[in-house]
């Protein structure tokens, strides 16, 4: 990845971060672990994955983007104000009663967001029936669904697995972030789900790994999804919870916690310096 290309996505990153905790903590409520953990992962796709134009949110032919861990909404809500869909601003108004970003995305809502999501496992499955939607449509378009590893305790998470592969929609990647934690604690402690590549590779999928805090990491992963032909690709993708906060990280109280305004300012520090 060029050196100017790299600097300009971990700058965005920094910028996403920094909204994700305006948002957080205007609310007083959210999940911050879960948006930090993401925030690489949807500023790759945003700004340089994904066929979309800001100025054409309608547009039938733009790649779709589903976030099915809806309660990490910051994040996407940060990516979208960033790329322009909306004022940065407006992230303050964060789960405000008046305000167009709650607490899950709401397609019908919030400019950009291409899917209503928030119960865990059925935004893979709507991603899905999008996929199926474009090859039947024999369209190029593509569709990018995030899930949680929590998330992947679902059943219904291997039901949209299984029908995936069956169809052979090789315009379907999903992400995994594995950040280890889920809101009751480590995941191999409460239902442990893995190993992953293993349980994909059985479905029928192509299995790609990712460090999800490295973009030449995340651009790899992606070439090898959009590569793949017959088969969907799901990328496994390691990542921090909390990862850019230092006291957040790896800390799985911060699942679902707003900061207070001496945290909020530390936070804020951490991530201008």
């Amino acid at each position: 990845m060029e050196e100017k290309k790299l600097s300009c996505l971990t700058e965005t990153a920094r910028n996403v971060r920094v909204g994700i905790i305006d948002a957080v903590y205007s609310a007083s409520s959210g999940h911050p672990g879960g948006s930090l953990s993401v925030a690489d992962i949807l500023t790759y796709l945003y700004f340089e994955e994904m066929n979309i134009d800001p100025a054409k949110p309608d547009d039938p032919e733009r790649d779709r983007f589903v976030l099915s861990k809806g309660h990490t909404s910051p994040a996407l809500y940060s990516v979208l104000a960033h790329r322009g869909y909306f004022p940065v601003e407006d992230l303050k108004t964060f789960r405000k009663s008046d305000s167009y970003l709650q607490g899950h995305p709401d397609l019908k809502k919030t400019p950009g967001v291409d899917m209503t999501t928030g119960s865990l496992g059925q935004g893979v499955s709507a991603a899905c029936g999008m996929a199926l939607a474009a090859k039947l449509d024999k369209s190029p378009r593509r569709v990018y669904a995030v899930m949680g590893d929590g998330e992947s305790e679902e059943g219904q998470v291997w039901e949209a697995a299984m029908f995936a592969a069956h169809y052979k929609l090789d315009n379907l990647c999903f992400v995994l972030d594995w950040n280890g934690l889920q809101i009751d604690g480590p995941i191999e402690e409460v239902m442990n789900p893995t190993p992953y590549r293993e349980k994909f590779e059985a479905f029928g999928w192509n299995v790609t790994d990712a460090d999800a805090h490295s973009f030449e990491s995340l651009e790899a992963a992606f070439n090898t999804a959009r590569a793949c032909k017959g088969r969907p690709t799901v990328i496994i993708a390691r990542s921090v919870k909390g990862k850019g906060v230092s006291f957040m990280e790896n800390q799985v109280s911060w699942h679902g916690a707003a900061p207070n305004e001496e945290q909020y300012k530390t936070a804020i520090a951490e991530l201008n310096a």
